[in-house]
């Protein structure tokens, strides 16, 4: 058996919100803020928290425009985001007994 060691896992990441948006951002490449409170099924607050916490680690970009009048936030993963994903997911998959990659 492979050594099991949960240090391996980005605590930035592993939050349930945190990781719901980076999984999303993985496949959508980018989703506007209300895209995101939808399909996550959490609060504006709660949202813009997480956001903001993977904005400051360098993985996700936040992008703030307007729409005629109206304000839209939309959010992509970086390359460092995208690549502490992958790891994220190796590190799971690692414990959970998938083995070494």
């Amino acid at each position: 058996m492979a050594p099991f060691d949960i240090g391996k896992l980005d605590e930035v990441i592993h939050g349930r919100v945190r990781l719901g948006i980076m999984a999303y951002l993985a496949n959508a490449e980018v989703a506007d803020f209300n895209e995101l409170k939808g399909a996550l099924q959490t609060t504006q607050g709660n949202l813009s928290v997480h956001l903001r916490k993977l904005e400051e680690a360098g993985y996700v970009e936040i992008e703030k425009s307007f729409l005629g009048r109206k304000p839209l936030t939309r959010a992509r993963l970086t390359r460092a985001g995208r690549k502490a994903f992958g790891s994220y997911l190796e590190a799971m998959r690692k414990l959970v007994g998938g083995g070494p990659g």
